[in-house]
């Protein structure tokens, strides 16, 4: 895989002020004619390169498969996506068309409904009084 991008931040849409904010990174998922052309694709999308990171505009939907979703105080969203994978690439949508960091959100809570675990933060919150 040599020569080709292959480690991918994967963000969420934030329609407040139409920015995208990171949720995790990938570079599982992919075969090698999809990582040959999303390659191809980010390079088009190119805005700079220091020779070690490239950056993109955001204009690559992927649907992505992940383990869990925690607080994360590393990216501004507030969120990681855990063992996130990429499932496929879809062309069929338009970033502002991706999951939204408000969804995100719904979805981090709803993961402790299925588990029936207490929020971290409700720990938390409960531990300092």
């Amino acid at each position: 895989r040599t020569g080709w991008l292959s480690n991918y931040h994967l963000a969420a849409y934030n329609p407040e002020d139409g920015s995208f904010q990171v949720v995790g990174k990938t570079f599982k998922g992919l075969t090698d004619e999809e990582f040959e052309w999303i390659t191809k694709r980010l390079l088009e999308l190119k805005i700079s390169d220091d020779g070690y990171t490239v950056k993109v505009k955001p204009r690559i939907v992927v649907e992505v498969a992940y383990n869990e979703i925690q607080r994360s105080p590393k990216y501004p969203s507030g969120y990681a996506l855990r063992f996130a994978r990429i499932i496929r690439i879809r062309n069929d949508k338009r970033p502002e068309e991706a999951d939204t960091i408000q969804r995100i959100g719904e979805l981090y809570l709803k993961q402790f409904e299925k588990k029936r675990m207490p929020r971290e933060d409700i720990i938390w919150k409960l531990r300092i009084r």
